[in-house]
């Protein structure tokens, strides 16, 4: 059980630049412990770290066309720890792409846009209240 009273977020894509876009607005916006990575076998070889959530883009591969890709990352963390809330990034607008990464195991997926950010904290801070919320209502049945 983690004893740590801050969220940690792992940020994983190839785009630098946008990496580092994601990175400041999480600095500047949030409270939340942030690690970036260029790389899906960057971010695998830190899970020790115990991330509570993965933001994990789905074309990992687009610089190094050897490198595994998003979904590809996807189902090796999902081995690893099943329970890390992982979202997909994409530029690619596309349900298909989105149902793919729904159909292994992603708890959502976001399209890059000037949104992106505002709905990836949306969807962090929904997710924490809907924890919070199952934590406090066990703790209640326990006691019955």
């Amino acid at each position: 059980m983690k004893t740590n009273l801050v969220t940690h977020v792992f940020i994983v894509d190839d785009d630098a630049v946008y990496l580092k876009f994601l990175e400041i607005e999480f600095i500047a916006n949030t409270t939340l412990a942030v690690s970036t990575f260029t790389t899906g076998e960057e971010c695998i070889n830190h899970l020790n770290k115990h991330p509570d959530f993965i933001i994990l883009d789905y074309h990992l591969n687009g610089i190094n066309k050897n490198a595994l890709n998003g979904i590809e990352i996807l189902d090796k963390i999902k081995e690893i720890d099943p329970d890390i809330p992982i979202i997909m990034l994409s530029s690619q607008d596309k349900i298909e792409v989105a149902v793919d990464c729904l159909h292994h195991a992603a708890y959502d997926y976001v399209v890059k846009s000037e949104t992106a950010f505002i709905r990836i904290q949306e969807i962090i801070s929904k997710f924490t209240r809907l924890k919070n919320l199952q934590n406090t209502l066990n703790w209640y049945i326990d006691r019955m």
